[in-house]
């Protein structure tokens, strides 16, 4: 758990020094961090798209998790419910922006999904570690445009990953490349999506769209089955 404990560490880190320097910073160079933020999120999905999409065994099983996934979380209204969470604190509604943008960002990719498993069986903590590198840069970023309010995704991501060490023995097998393909695709149309919403283009509701991330594993899982 030390490479979670140091992920965590970073992103609370940088939360931090973030929200400090925003102080300093003035309402129109905030809004210029916004737009620079919301592109850079739209860029960081297209390239998990882009790359991954050559690797997919089944090209529309993403589009198909991504419609299921956005039906089950728009019935369960996740992101009213998420909203409503965070709708007491100051900027409510931004930070929760900001949040559902951090929470994707910091555990939906292959680091950090792959490093905990690495980490429990064979003690290797690089994955994390460098997880841990990149989230801190980006907490600091982030933070600067939403507050401190941007440290609670280090709670989700110890969550996460912590579920996922635990767990390590039993979901190793299951994740292939070609399950982690799929997975990093519907995680970079979330990145798409939120970067969208930073822009203010359009409000996508990104978080009614996670029980998507369930549809490939459950995919797979019954593929085995079948076989």
């Amino acid at each position: 758990m030390l490479g979670t404990c140091v992920n965590a560490a970073a992103i609370l880190t940088g939360s931090f020094i973030g929200s400090f320097v925003s102080r300093g910073i003035g309402e129109k160079y905030k809004n210029g961090l916004f737009d620079a933020l919301g592109l850079a999120t739209v860029a960081l999905g297209v390239n998990a798209v882009v790359s991954n999409m050559p690797k997919s065994e089944y090209p529309v099983l993403f589009i198909f998790s991504l419609a299921l996934g956005t039906v089950i979380g728009t019935a369960l209204d996740i992101n009213g419910r998420f909203h409503g969470l965070l709708q007491s604190a100051k900027g409510g509604s931004r930070l929760a922006e900001g949040l559902s943008t951090a929470i994707l960002l910091f555990c939906i990719g292959t680091l950090s999904i792959l490093g905990p498993i690495e980490s429990r069986l064979n003690g290797n903590n690089t994955y994390l570690l460098t997880n841990a590198t990149l989230d801190f840069v980006s907490s600091i970023i982030l933070s600067s445009a939403y507050g401190f309010g941007i440290a609670l995704a280090a709670v989700v991501l110890f969550l996460w990953q912590g579920s996922i060490y635990l767990f390590a023995g039993f979901i190793a097998p299951y994740m292939t490349p070609s399950l982690m393909a799929e997975i990093s695709l519907v995680g970079g149309v979330f990145l798409m999506s939120s970067g969208i919403g930073i822009l203010n283009l359009r409000d996508c509701k990104t978080l009614n769209m996670l029980p998507a991330l369930l549809v490939p594993p459950l995919f797979f899982y019954l593929l085995q089955l079948l076989r």
